[in-house]
């Protein structure tokens, strides 16, 4: 009986781990992301690895996702590095859709993943824009960090395991896509749980 219990315990954990949390939307909870509203662009790939983990191969491209555009929003992202010279990146509002992935990296924002890099292509960075205003909180390599960005208006918050890293005025469009990078070859990141909530 013990062993009954603890299997519909851990059964039951790991549900939890694709329900979107409270006023949010699950855009990725598992599955195959083309079969979801999501678009590859680019060479390489983000496919599912396991049951509700996405890995990155290859690059430069993008996945992102195609069913709308996001114009005041927070995005929840889990990620981890199996190094922590991976490199990756989360794109919002880039407000086409993308013939190459760098029409994300010219038209809207990237916000950075890469523990190794200089200080504006550094986790928490909004990529080549401005640097996180404090060192990230990222967990040991091999380990989930959650990613919460918020945008409204021109204003973006990130904010890195529960804790806000940087604040950035922009100035580009108000509205757009979102999507998860795959860099190179041999940065390898996972994906999982990504979540959006739009409000005014």
């Amino acid at each position: 009986m013990k062993f009954g219990l603890l299997t519909i315990a851990l059964c039951f954990a790991s549900s939890l781990t694709w329900a979107a949390d409270d006023g949010f939307t699950s855009i990725y909870a598992k599955g195959d992301p083309l079969k979801q509203g999501w678009k590859m662009v680019g060479p390489g790939s983000v496919k599912e690895e396991s049951e509700g983990v996405l890995v990155t191969e290859g690059g430069m491209g993008m996945l992102w996702y195609a069913k709308a555009t996001q114009k005041n929003f927070t995005l929840r992202v889990e990620y981890k590095q199996s190094t922590p010279l991976d490199n990756s990146g989360i794109f919002v509002r880039f407000p086409n859709e993308p013939k190459s992935p760098w029409d994300a990296v010219n038209e809207g924002y990237e916000i950075q993943i890469c523990d190794g890099a200089d200080p504006v292509h550094r986790t928490g960075a909004v990529y080549s824009f401005k640097p996180a205003d404090k060192a990230a909180p990222t967990k040991p390599v091999g380990e989930w960090n959650l990613y919460e960005i918020t945008v409204k208006g021109q204003e973006y918050t990130i904010k890195l395991n529960g804790e806000v890293i940087n604040t950035y005025k922009g100035s580009r469009g108000e509205k757009g896509y979102v999507g998860i990078q795959n860099h190179d070859d041999k940065s390898i990141v996972r994906f999982r749980n990504i979540q959006l909530k739009s409000f005014d």
